[in-house]
């Protein structure tokens, strides 16, 4: 069913001096990742990111496999769901979104048409399977059972939980809960360089690799390998609009502002999409 990682290598890896650090490579053969990847039901714009977040490699990097329960958390536009919720379907696993609190009180209409919008993206049982939500919040923490999880990922969710106080070690602690011994917690996040002072760089949408990797450490996982499949060394990081003013988003003015057509995007286009931290953590038997 599953194989995952041994836990007693990713032990002796996580103690040796510095992180360690793996080759991602493409998976030797899984034909349902790769029907889901090359699936027709990805947008020409989803597919054109592939360059950047290499979906194949990086799945096979962070453990995939048939047959898990994928939790995504806050999937946003769904880039990833697209992927993973096919995968699920093909491979008798489960796909679940973890975003937005319906439970808390006082929730606004915005949440509640933002969770029927992405049930209604994602309603093709055909394709996706049945794809489930649960509340994933402060106040909720992660609506799922203990040990109920295989794999749960996080892409580019961190810079918004540090400008919250507390939010990551809640988060990572409910992961931990969550997960089931063996289970693998996958992290794509904007990196910002090495000793980066978060509170400065959390709001421009990076942070510093240290800070994911101690935050999961005292919540009890273990850091099982890092890529540097997604690094980008062109990216400085010293964007007038933070991350945002890269591709996809390519902000041309500040967030809130309408766009400016004279700003010269070349130089930014140019980088590309951000240099990002590639982590792989696994949840100790």
């Amino acid at each position: 069913m599953r194989s995952f990682i041994s836990i007693a290598a990713a032990l002796v890896l996580a103690a040796c001096a510095g992180a360690p650090e793996e080759r991602a490579e493409a998976p030797a053969s899984d034909a349902s990742l790769a029907l889901a990847i090359a699936g027709d039901w990805r947008s020409p714009g989803d597919r054109s990111r592939d360059q950047y977040r290499h979906p194949a490699v990086a799945l096979a990097f962070w453990g995939l496999e048939s047959e898990m329960t994928i939790v995504e958390i806050a999937p946003g536009g769904g880039w990833w769901t697209h992927i993973l919720a096919p995968y699920a379907r093909m491979t008798s696993g489960r796909y679940v979104s973890a975003s937005g609190d319906l439970g808390a009180p006082n929730v606004s209409e915005a949440a509640r048409s933002g969770r029927a919008e992405f049930l209604s993206r994602f309603s093709d049982a055909g394709v996706y399977g049945h794809v489930e939500v649960v509340d994933f919040s402060m106040r909720a923490g992660l609506a799922l059972p203990d040990q109920s999880a295989d794999f749960i990922l996080v892409a580019r969710a961190f810079h918004n939980w540090a400008r919250t106080e507390g939010a990551t070690d809640r988060f990572m602690r409910e992961f931990a809960r969550v997960l089931r011994p063996g289970g693998v917690l996958a992290v794509e996040q904007h990196r910002a360089a090495p000793g980066a002072n978060v509170a400065d760089s959390a709001p421009t949408g990076y942070v510093p690799e240290a800070y994911v990797i101690d935050a999961a450490s005292r919540a009890g996982l273990v850091l099982a390998a890092r890529s540097e499949l997604n690094a980008n060394p062109q990216d400085t990081r010293d964007h007038p609009f933070g991350v945002w003013t890269l591709p996809p988003i390519a902000r041309t003015s500040p967030q809130g502002a309408p766009p400016d057509p004279s700003f010269d995007r070349s130089r930014y286009d140019a980088i590309g999409e951000s240099d990002r931290m590639t982590l792989r953590f696994v949840k100790p038997e």
